[in-house]
């Protein structure tokens, strides 16, 4: 394969060779109007002023303009030209859930259910999913990427209650997209979970109807059988410490159909879920080919769980499954993988998915012995294999609910995906592209930033965030073997910076103002890999609080990758280090530290990662992992500040203890950070000397490929001088 044969264009279809139009920048520049930075340098009226971003705003069509009748040439005023709280008032938008939930509420009658729960993932369990499964966006108006809704129906009165609960990634963005139908349960802060209180007000119902039984119900392939064993202990444990216990019965139940697919097309046309081409990818991005995976995988099953022979195992995370094949797909947004599952024994792969594949890949399957079958027969053959004597089933985890209730007649085992843990260890091949991945993408972010720093701040040019963040996917388009952005852009000014995981729509997009703070938060997939890239930089005069609080998140950012730490050290263990200098000022971050990155693959990779989170525990970081470093802080309403560097783990030589080696982590990452907003007097002589050999490593790698006297050399000269 040529380095440009394939991209996945607007579509999200890897396999379309790009037509000429496509290449062209999809966003039009020159209807902007060009404003000074500061007016008053210009001798320029606000009302001038006023009459230039009203031009913008009726062709753009931006939220509501407020007029001042002065603005000042200060450093830092709170009345800037360009902040959204000023010129422009840009709201996330909410939608009214009264209907949907009446319509909802009708079906959960049909059902007699008096709760439904609405899940954010698929049946495959996806962190991000297609517009077809956004079921949980539908019916509650939040469009965060986690969270999960709960619906009660009083049997008595027909009304009922809503819930939405979310991390703390989400707080502030489930508060403004949430209308009045709903209530947010912040997780870690609530005093009870989404689980209780579905349970809690089921019971209340049960005590009401004397005792009649009250159901609970889910569309058991969106539901992890882990997280319904848990449901079901929570409802014994609230049940028995009812004073009325005699007269409560609560239970959870599986709704094979999807009550809110049945109420979708009553609102709007349900979108349909993508079916692309498949993509084959080579040996030399995957490193290792099949059969070595395959007799791998087959040899760690035989040696932990018994002779391979009737054993199937059945893989359902679509990563697991594009990774063991080495094949990649388009069905998800920013995420190369297809709908599929996947049945392995020692006779066999059988891949079952509708995508089509071109005539390479049919020989290729035919090669390895692969077979291929529909879909939705995965749910016939494992009913199929249940009828053989003797087989036994291996499934992850992340298996459904569904999945388990197909198997549980014949013999069946739950594990850890074993495909998960090779994935998350990168060979050489895949470290190596990595390297080449993260200098594609920092010569196209510090193009972009050079980029921006230019328009806003020496040509005075009035740009919103979508837009901006659009023409980094433009700079990135140009770079071979681009294959699509790895997440959805966080282009973040000034207070919309303090929304974790936000992003400007085309529609609803604040202008970029470079007297504040900007965030952006990128990724892209390269065949060679996956980036995920936060910078947090101030084009102005940033102030002091500004600086400092960005220097203690630099300070953990920096602790975390010098960090020298012994096998079998956890990602929970490490978060500590990178908050320390947060929580010296009484200062913390509602996500965790890092995850782990795929191979032009997810951006979020299980199952390592550096946080919190008890699952972590189980999963020691291993040299070969990549994993992001991302500290943050943020200021709700004001600013945000988040860097992020992607990381890999390696050995550390000579350092050995009575047999147990030594790790650290190697940055990968070769974008400076923002000089403007370190104080250097935070800084020991170590951290100094750190960011100094960064600075000029990042020179020495990137100089040679930027144009000579451009502002893109210029902008990354300056921002690599030594401190």
């Amino acid at each position: 394969m040529s380095e440009v044969t394939y991209r996945v264009s607007t579509q999200n279809s890897i396999m379309s060779k790009p037509q000429a139009s496509e290449m062209k920048p999809s966003i039009s520049w020159g209807n902007c109007i060009c404003l000074p930075t500061l007016v008053s340098r210009q001798s320029r009226r606000a009302s001038t002023l006023l009459k230039q971003v009203q031009n913008c705003r009726s062709q753009q069509q931006t939220s509501q303009i407020r007029t001042y009748s002065k603005i000042k040439d200060e450093p830092n005023t709170t009345s800037s030209l360009y902040s959204s709280d000023t010129l422009v008032d840009v709201k996330l938008s909410h939608i009214d859930t009264t209907r949907r939930l009446e319509a909802l509420r009708k079906q959960m009658e049909l059902e007699n259910l008096c709760c439904y729960i609405v899940p954010s993932e698929d049946e495959h369990q996806s962190e991000y999913v297609t517009e077809a499964d956004e079921r949980r966006k539908f019916i509650s108006g939040f469009s965060g990427s986690a969270g999960i809704a709960c619906i009660t129906r009083n049997p008595l009165d027909a009304g009922g209650e809503a819930i939405l609960s979310t991390d703390g990634r989400y707080f502030n963005q489930a508060g403004k997209e949430l209308d009045k139908n709903w209530k947010l349960v912040k997780q870690g802060e609530a005093p009870f979970t989404w689980q209780e209180w579905c349970v809690r007000k089921a019971k209340e119902l049960s005590q009401r109807a004397n005792g009649r039984e009250m159901k609970i119900g889910i569309d058991p392939k969106l539901i992890r059988f882990d997280q319904v064993i848990q449901f079901n202990k929570i409802i014994r444990r609230e049940v028995s410490s009812s004073d009325t216990k005699d007269n409560v019965e609560v239970e959870l139940t599986p709704v094979q159909r999807n009550l809110v697919d049945s109420i979708w097309n009553e609102f709007d046309v349900k979108p349909s879920r993508p079916n692309n081409k498949l993509l084959l990818l080579p040996d030399i991005f995957s490193g290792e080919d099949f059969i070595s995976k395959r007799t791998r995988l087959l040899k760690l099953i035989d040696e932990k769980y018994g002779t391979i022979n009737k054993k199937n195992l059945i893989l359902v995370a679509l990563d697991d499954i594009c990774w063991f094949l080495n094949l990649r797909g388009s069905d998800i947004p920013y995420n190369p993988v297809f709908f599929s599952y996947l049945m392995v024994n020692v006779n066999e792969t059988v891949l079952f998915t509708d995508n089509p594949f071109n005539n390479n890949i049919k020989d290729y399957f035919s090669k390895n012995n692969i077979k291929v079958k529909p879909y939705s027969s995965i749910w016939e053959n494992l009913q199929s294999v249940t009828q053989q004597k003797e087989q036994e089933f291996l499934i992850p985890e992340t298996s459904s609910w569904d999945l388990v209730e197909h198997v549980k007649s014949s013999r069946y085992r739950i594990i850890a995906s074993p495909v998960e843990l090779f994935k998350s260890v990168k060979n050489e091949i895949e470290i190596r592209n990595a390297r080449k991945a993260q200098i594609k993408d920092a010569v196209c972010i510090i193009e972009y930033f050079a980029w921006l720093e230019d328009q806003l701040v020496t040509k005075g040019k009035l740009l919103n965030e979508f837009d901006v963040g659009e023409k980094l996917r433009q700079i990135r388009s140009t770079t071979s073997n681009f294959m699509e952005n790895s997440f959805e852009t966080i282009s973040s000014s000034g207070s919309n910076a303090s929304i974790i995981h936000y992003a400007p729509s085309k529609k609803q997009s604040s202008y970029v103002d470079p007297t504040k703070i900007y965030l952006c938060d990128t990724g892209a997939q390269f065949l060679e890999g996956t980036t995920d890239i936060t910078r947090t930089i101030h084009m102005l005069n940033p102030t002091e609080e500004e600086i400092e609080n960005y220097t203690l998140v630099l300070k953990g950012n920096l602790a975390v990758e010098r960090l020298v730490f012994p096998e079998g050290t956890t990602g929970v263990g490490v978060d500590t280090v990178a908050r320390q200098f947060l929580w010296s000022h009484g200062l913390n971050y509602r996500h965790g530290t890092g995850h782990g990155i795929g191979s032009f693959l997810n951006v979020h990779e299980g199952p390592i990662g550096i946080g919190t989170r008890p699952a972590l525990n189980d999963y020691a970081l291993q040299v070969g992992n990549i994993i992001s470093n991302e500290p943050g802080y943020y200021k709700d309403g004001k600013y945000g500040i988040r860097i992020e560097n992607d990381v890999l783990v390696k050995r550390v030589d000579k350092l050995d203890f009575e047999g147990t080696k030594f790790f650290t982590f190697e940055n990968l990452t070769v974008v400076p950070y923002c000089r403007k907003l370190i104080n250097v007097k935070m800084l020991t002589e170590e951290e100094k000397e750190q960011i100094n050999r960064y600075n000029t490593h990042i020179w020495n790698t990137l100089e040679a490929l930027l144009p000579h006297e451009s502002i893109t050399l210029a902008w990354l000269k300056r921002e690599t001088q030594p401190l």
